[in-house]
């Protein structure tokens, strides 16, 4: 800096006649304040200030005028002077070009809208004494200047009061202590503004449209202030809401594992379930996947069995593979397109055995998987299972974020529905089922979009219960593109949603059924519909923390709940005995593939509520539901002769 600035006084100018600097007369303190206006400091310094006759100088964020513009007006009608002390604190050395005019006029703005005036002077961030103002802090002063700002720095500490001095406080309370302390100096005359002591003009008047601005701006703030304190809020529901879940989860996860252990060493109500069992898969244009499906079927170890395929006038060869298929056990019924649930009924009507197993035609079963599913049906009390569904397609990064959420969010999910006896689902991917007791409830209801949901609400509230067995893998194809992915959980969601209505008297039921809908329902409400509704102000929050806030803090927040959702998933994996290094795609799952989540379940909501209807949508086959397993290899088809 040039050495008028570095030996010269604390307040500085520069016009076309050079570099001028000044300094308060003898026996004459310019008490100036940085910062704010604070909401708790602010009317104490001021309250300090009348006490003793005192005016001052407050150079003020314009970010804290704009939220509070009652403290800058009665600054100013008490006789005090206002500077700017930039809109966000920001060191204008280290500012770009755009940020650094935002910071200077914003402040202006805020304070046109408060006062109607703008002011002349400014005390750069981060600065104190005339000698600071070096490198490119001097740059920026320089710049400033230009603006038609007159610099106002502090006195050096060795500068006596007697002498006349700028002293330099912030608006906290060690300020408030030492500005008490200053005032009962009695080697002082006056204490003054900058300006007044000086003799400079410290103020023009705002035009029209500079106050017009100025109020919208302080609206705006307002505005952003009631935002931030909602989000807040709803911040703290949603985050607690999720680290709810994830401890619910891990804890109940842990007592399966700890029933299925107790079970292992010999559970005394536990009978074999041994008798023939009838499949049914029903079919609409799977013909790219039936082939596999049914020759899984065909290999398992459970040997007695019924298949019946129910073909939903498929357009494609699905009815035609089935039947040549070779082997006595796989029936074939072909009925005009009436949707799954119609399929499944017919299904039930060419059942011959008690026990149902219901299955999807994209789906390829482990060899056990049949005889495991039907055990828990042992039972009597007992009236559908669940078994374990997981990805069989999740090479590519969308199979790989749908294998997580599989593991995590389904198959975790139903070891806790197990141990609180509320199980909302059996998939229809693989579920087994007493056929008294699907017919006892009317059969498949065509009532809802999510046929396996509703079906399985139906069953809680007739008194039965329903189990989850680990156990029976089946592997299924899941969507290989966002577009099929957005109508799949787009009506599941749906589907849900209208399950839950249509059951929802389950809530003031006893037995099972009142465990169901107490349990069950409410934990679809919490951490299936309002979670998700909420979940998406974590990440933006985050962001706004990031950009407007403490980037570390918000951060750092971020990044604890991101871990503990790391660790839940890393467990989940481990029960279900998969690879924990699926782990590598879950933060991006968590930042694009939640998201796209959580507006199903908004989309589904929003499309409830105003009573559209939505047409059940099948997904486009591939036939890769086994390519994880290095299972049966699609079906190819070949023309007939």
């Amino acid at each position: 800096m040039p050495d008028a600035v570095a030996r010269g006084g604390p307040v500085i100018g520069i016009n076309r006649d050079g570099i001028r600097t000044g300094a308060m007369p003898a026996r004459t303190v310019a008490l100036t304040f940085d910062g704010g206006p604070d909401p708790v400091w602010t009317p104490r310094l001021l309250d300090l200030l009348k006490a003793n006759r005192a005016r001052a100088t407050f150079f003020v964020h314009g970010a804290q005028a704009a939220r509070h513009p009652d403290l800058v007006r009665r600054i100013r009608a008490e006789g005090h002077e206002i500077g700017s002390n930039t809109y966000t604190g920001a060191v204008l050395g280290e500012s770009s070009a755009p940020r650094f005019e935002a910071e200077l006029e914003l402040t202006q703005s805020a304070l046109a809208g408060t006062t109607g005036q703008r002011t002349n002077l400014l005390r750069m961030p981060r600065t104190t004494t005339p000698d600071t103002l070096c490198g490119r802090e001097w740059d920026a002063a320089r710049r400033a200047t230009g603006y038609g700002y007159v610099l106002v720095a502090a006195d050096k500490g060795a500068r006596k009061p007697a002498q006349g001095i700028v002293r330099q406080l912030s608006q906290t309370e060690s300020a408030y202590a030492e500005a008490r302390r200053v005032l009962k100096n009695r080697t002082v005359d006056r204490f003054t503004t900058v300006s007044d002591g000086l003799g400079l003009v410290p103020y023009k008047s705002a035009s029209f449209v500079e106050r017009w601005s100025g109020e919208a701006l302080i609206w705006t703030t307002r505005i952003g202030q009631v935002f931030s304190t909602a989000m807040i809020w709803i911040l703290g529901v949603a985050g607690g809401l999720g680290i709810l879940r994830l401890l619910l989860l891990a804890l109940f996860a842990r007592a399966h594992v700890r029933r299925l252990e107790r079970f292992r060493t010999g559970a005394p109500w536990m009978r074999e379930a041994s008798g023939p069992v009838t499949v049914l898969v029903p079919a609409y244009n799977e013909e790219a996947g039936i082939g596999s499906t049914l020759r899984s079927l065909l290999d398992s170890s459970h040997r007695e069995l019924q298949i019946v395929v129910i073909d939903d006038g498929s357009s494609d060869r699905t009815a035609d593979i089935a039947e040549n298929m070779g082997d006595a056990r796989v029936e074939v019924v072909r009925q005009p397109n009436s949707g799954k649930a119609a399929a499944l009924n017919t299904g039930l009507a060419h059942a011959r055995y008690d026990i149902v197993v219901m299955v999807d035609a994209d789906t390829v079963f482990e060899p056990d998987a049949i005889e495991r599913i039907v055990q828990p049906l042992a039972h009597p009390a007992v009236g559908a299972v669940s078994g374990n569904t997981k990805v069989g397609n999740r090479r590519t990064l969308l199979g790989r974020w749908q294998h997580l959420e599989y593991v995590f969010g389904f198959n975790l999910d139903r070891r806790m529905f197990e141990v609180l006896e509320c199980m909302p689902t059996v998939p229809g991917a693989i579920g087994a089922f007493r056929r008294d007791a699907v017919i006892g409830v009317g059969g498949v209801s065509e009532d809802t979009l999510a046929e396996d949901t509703d079906l399985t609400m139906a069953l809680w509230r007739a008194g039965w219960r329903v189990l989850y067995e680990e156990s029976a893998v089946a592997w299924t194809e899941v969507p290989t593109s966002v577009r099929q992915l957005w109508r799949q959980r787009y009506r599941w969601c749906y589907g849900t949603l209208q399950a839950m209505w249509k059951h929802r008297g389950a809530v003031f039921g006893r037995g099972p059924a009142g465990r169901f809908g107490r349990r069950g329902l409410t934990y679809l409400a919490l951490f299936q519909v309002a979670l998700p509704l909420l979940a998406p102000v974590i990440d933006v929050y985050a962001l706004y923390g990031v950009l407007f806030r403490d980037p570390v803090e918000s951060a750092a927040v971020w990044f604890a709940f991101f871990g503990v959702q790391v660790v839940c998933s890393g467990y989940a994996l481990r029960l279900d005995g998969e690879p924990v290094r699926a782990l590598w795609s879950m933060p991006f799952q968590i930042v694009v593939y939640r998201q796209l989540m959580y507006l199903v379940v908004i989309q589904s909501l929003v499309a409830l509520l105003v009573g559209s209807r939505l047409r059940w949508q099948r997904m486009q086959r591939s036939g890769t539901a086994a390519e994880q397993i290095g299972g049966p290899a699609p079906y190819k088809s070949v023309p007939m002769p």
